[in-house]
């Protein structure tokens, strides 16, 4: 199938209404989807990359818990110079309550928008979660999906057993025909004669008229549909034709070795903090500078990163970091890190093995290591974090079995 049909028969459902916990405090006042990754970036971005890489045009958003920050992502990246019209259509529960319960489940989600699905004429709905950091060209997907006849086709991942029982873990056979499927199992199978694993990664391609009768079906029976728990087992318990896509041979032009596979759940801050600081690495496994699969975002009207001041004790200096535009560094250090844009630095402070979000200032002679700072956050003259734990949690601040402390917003 050439990019131009799949354009036209497959239309999108990207599931983007986490609220996830296990990055508290950074998802106090966002959804997981609108977390900065890599600076600059949100890690939505990176699905929606993905698809508008692909060739699949047409995209609804589905969010729900503390949107707005989301959809003003979108509204003001995704919407604008995408040149594809209504590329991206953000879309939330209809109803007024400010309940989390409004999703009750990734296969409700879906069945509430069915009409979308129903007046797009599309032959395939690619459902994909919005809160994952990868490349993946979807085409080759579809492709298989297709090759195989297949009423859904699940995208799975191979990873190490003791990992396992966080997903939904698939037995398959020779031709990755998904002969068996347990959500979040406590003892996972193996693959035969591996200590590995594998795993759904929660995406799905379905073939559209499957999906509308399998959601029908499944609505009646399940309380919190959800695609794990109830949608997949009804559908090997009906004799579909259930595959499973593998990963780790999808190839997206310009790709490295060290970037096969390559997929983060970021389920926890010490996750996030280590897929974050990979990035500064000499060879970091997921390459943000190749320009045959770019990862877009909105870019902003920003001036170029900058260093002011070179005296002794007194030099803005940014060494083995990742600096946005629109930093200054302005008599400072700051090494191994990571600041995302408009940034500033000011004189004699040091910024170590941290990662600051946008529009952060630290102070005059700070001292800052292993930090993750939230957005819009002044540190005074002369604070100290990440030396003394007592101290940093003594003010707030959340530290991780890692070590990594987390300065969040008070806004």
């Amino acid at each position: 199938m050439n990019s131009d049909n799949i354009g036209r028969d497959t239309i999108a459902m990207v599931l983007a209404g986490g609220k996830s916990d296990s990055l508290n405090p950074l998802t106090m006042r966002r959804a997981k989807a609108s977390v900065s990754f890599g600076g600059k970036y949100k890690i939505i971005d990176f699905v929606l990359s993905n698809l508008f890489n692909s060739g699949i045009n047409k995209v609804y958003i589905l969010t729900q818990y503390r949107a707005y920050s989301l959809i003003k992502h979108i509204r003001e990246s995704w919407g604008k110079w995408t040149g594809l019209g209504e590329f991206c259509v953000a879309i939330s529960p209809e109803t007024s309550s400010e309940s989390e319960e409004w999703f009750k489940g990734t296969a409700d989600a879906i069945l509430q928008y069915l009409r979308f699905v129903e007046s797009s004429e599309a032959d395939y709905v690619a459902i994909f979660g919005g809160d994952h950091v990868y490349k993946m060209d979807i085409r080759q997907m579809i492709d298989f999906h297709q090759a195989n006849g297949a009423d859904i086709t699940i995208s799975a991942l191979e990873i190490s057993s003791r990992d396992a029982s966080r997903f939904g873990v698939l037995s398959v056979d020779n031709d990755f025909r998904v002969t068996s499927f347990a959500e979040k199992p406590e003892n996972p199978q193996h693959i035969s004669g591996r200590n590995t694993c594998f795993v759904s990664m929660g995406n799905y391609i379905f073939s559209t008229k499957k999906l509308t009768e399998v959601l029908q079906d499944c609505k009646s029976r399940y309380e919190n549909l959800d695609f794990g728990k109830h949608v997949i087992p009804r559908m090997l318990e009906n004799g579909d034709n259930v595959f499973a896509y593998n990963f780790n041979s999808n190839q997206v032009p310009g790709m490295t070795n060290a970037e096969n596979g390559y997929w983060k759940n970021i389920g926890s801050i010490d996750a996030y903090y280590e897929a974050n600081m990979d990035l500064i690495n000499v060879s970091p496994q997921l390459d943000l500078y190749n320009y045959k699969w770019p990862i877009f975002t909105n870019q902003g009207n920003l001036p170029p990163a900058k260093t002011i001041f070179d005296e002794d004790r007194r030099r803005g200096q940014n060494i083995n970091s990742y600096v946005c535009g629109g930093c200054i560094t302005s008599g400072g250090t700051v090494n191994r890190s990571i600041l995302g844009p408009q940034c500033k630095i000011h004189s004699y402070s040091l910024v170590e093995d941290s990662i600051l979000f946008e529009k952060v200032t630290i102070g005059r002679h700070a001292r800052i290591k292993k930090a993750i700072i939230d957005k819009n956050v002044v540190i005074p003259d002369g604070t100290i974090i990440g030396y003394n734990h007592e101290d940093d949690v003594g003010r707030g601040y959340t530290v991780t079995p890692s070590g990594v402390v987390v300065v969040p917003r008070k806004d």
